[in-house]
């Protein structure tokens, strides 16, 4: 047997953290019915943790499973079958034990899925040694999701288009944020296609966004459409809005708040209701998952 294909009882461990969407623009919609967007994406120090255990012949395990979703529709299942199927998994042996700790609600607009999937195929991509590049692994995430390249690429970053153009921010300011999610689920299907949603939204350059942002002038326009589909997302939002400026992240339903420091986001969280799933993290520019992967360069 190769090195790669021998059992292994050790276990690899990476973070697969939430995202938040800064702002959030839909500038038009395609023919193809997927809408043209400009966002910010920034990396919060909180999210999913997935372990990961070779195996000595091709199967895919995954505990727990989640409930409701069926297992090969799973994006972490359908990462590592996109890897397994890559000509460079030919005549490997690429099986793997994977174990999911799940933190990040479903529906929330943080990326879970599709920064689960990322960090799978960054982990499989390194325990396989399938030594695939981060553009060649992001085009494969492509096709799992539009957010999965920008987990995939590590770097908080400004993107346009569907979500596959990334320009990197490096320099963005690492914020503290409290970040609350209603008990409410948000289906991006059902706000992309109601009527009511902003798609006409004027071009602007990174520049002026991040102008905007410095300023907290951020807007996302899918807000006002989640909140009245989910009226706990305004309900939230006006929570949140009692201490600053919130904003809903992505489709929503979370939603979240940028203070001064750790201090106040602990201040903040204090004086919620104790049945609001809240907490706090910090904007971090490097994706945790890298930083475990790859060092912190």
């Amino acid at each position: 047997m190769d090195k790669q294909s021998q059992p292994s009882s050790s276990w690899l461990t990476v973070p697969a953290p939430a995202k938040l969407n800064l702002m959030l623009h839909i500038t038009g919609q395609r023919e193809d019915g997927y809408h043209e967007l400009q966002t910010i994406f920034q990396f919060v120090d909180y999210g999913d943790e997935l372990s990961y255990q070779l195996r000595d012949d091709n199967e895919i395990t995954l505990s727990p499973e989640i409930e409701g979703v069926n297992f090969e529709d799973n994006l972490i299942i359908k990462a590592a079958r996109a890897l397994q199927n890559h000509h460079y998994a030919s005549n490997k042996t690429c099986g793997a034990n994977i174990q999911l700790k799940k933190v990040l609600p479903m529906g929330g607009g943080l990326g879970g899925g599709s920064s689960n999937a990322a960090t799978t195929l960054l982990a499989l991509n390194k325990l396989w040694n399938l030594n695939l590049s981060l553009d060649e692994l992001a085009a494969i995430g492509l096709n799992l999701g539009a957010d999965v390249p920008v987990f995939i690429k590590g770097q908080a970053c400004w993107a346009e288009g569907v979500g596959e153009k990334i320009v990197p921010l490096p320099d963005l300011v690492e914020n503290w944020f409290v970040i609350a999610c209603p008990n409410a689920h948000s289906d991006t299907k059902e706000i992309f296609s109601h009527k009511e949603l902003t798609r006409d939204s004027q071009i602007i350059n990174m520049r002026h966004a991040l102008e905007g942002q410095a300023a907290n002038e951020g807007r996302n326009d899918c807000q006002l459409v989640a909140s009245k589909l989910n009226p706990e997302i305004g309900k939230t939002l006006n929570l949140l809005n009692k201490f600053g400026s919130a904003k809903m992240t992505g489709t929503g339903a979370c939603v979240f708040l940028s203070v001064a420091s750790e201090n106040k986001a602990t201040k903040v969280v204090s004086k919620l209701p104790a049945e609001l799933n809240a907490f706090i993290a910090k904007g971090t520019n490097l994706s945790s998952a890298h930083k475990v992967l790859f060092g912190s360069v």
